[in-house]
């Protein structure tokens, strides 16, 4: 199956430029992207792909074992890559695709030439040393609730996930992309994603990478932002002035003014 029609990959953007591929979180496609892209398409060549079980990409690719773990999205992540022939691109992740991206660029650190994790969480769930945003029991009664009801979990959790209430249509945006997910794939992802423990992976990071994080989220609160910029050695943190988890939605002329200006000194 070509990667093309598996993840569903599109370009945009202008050639010649450097390559910018962008990630999104669970729940999403890459129509989240759509105002990011129309600023940053101005100097990049954009590739733009869902992950399987999300959007459009082929659902025949769908294997339940293989997406169990961040570790399938990592593999689908450099097999782009490698079909695309795209050289040292930029790989922009949002959420959990920022632990799949650190995943793809430690497995092949000649890849790519920089990251941007977007509001990263290498682990949402607490510990003794370590504020993820949730305990386990959270965790646990998160997942409960989207295996029993799936739609009324989207509709009462991606308001949530997307803060900004006095700006309902962005909740429901985000509502209805959850509702096109189908929910037996939703489940694997979520537990792929809010099971996963990325921490150890977050020092072998070598790429210069950028991380922004909102001044308000609930998903991935600003010490998160920090436990990521202190173990990825050079590494800069942003935080934008936007609420929320999804800033590409909610800040999008932010989101991608902080990518150029990182972009812009990186290739100086």
């Amino acid at each position: 199956m070509r990667v093309w029609d598996r993840n569903n990959v599109t370009l945009a953007g202008r050639e010649g430029g450097p390559t910018v591929v962008l990630a999104h979180g669970f729940g999403c496609d890459q129509h989240m992207w759509r105002h990011v892209v129309s600023e940053i398409g101005q100097w990049a060549q954009v590739v733009l792909f869902d992950h399987v079980g999300s959007g459009k990409a082929d659902p025949a690719a769908w294997d339940a074992d293989r997406y169990a773990s961040l570790d399938g999205y990592a593999d689908d992540v450099l097999s782009i890559c490698q079909d695309l022939d795209l050289q040292q691109p930029i790989f922009v992740g949002h959420s959990v695709s920022s632990s799949i991206g650190v995943l793809a660029a430690n497995r092949e650190p000649d890849r790519f030439s920089a990251l941007v994790l977007v509001t990263p969480s290498p682990c949402y769930i607490d510990d003794e040393n370590y504020r993820g945003g949730f305990t386990r029991d959270d965790i646990d009664d998160l997942l409960e609730s989207l295996d029993s009801n799936y739609l009324g979990w989207s509709s009462s959790m991606a308001p949530l996930i997307m803060g900004n209430p006095e700006r309902p249509e962005l909740g429901e945006e985000l509502t209805a992309s959850f509702c096109r997910t189908d929910p037996a794939m939703a489940q694997v992802f979520a537990r792929a994603t809010f099971l996963s423990d990325n921490r150890a992976d977050l020092a072998a990071v070598s790429v210069p990478t950028l991380i922004l994080q909102c001044a308000q989220d609930a998903i991935a609160p600003p010490e998160v932002g920090a436990f990521v910029h202190a173990q990825i050695a050079g590494s800069q943190l942003v935080t934008l002035d936007a609420t929320g988890h999804c800033p590409q939605l909610s800040a999008p002329e932010a989101t991608a003014a902080a990518i150029t200006s990182f972009v812009r000194a990186a290739y100086r």
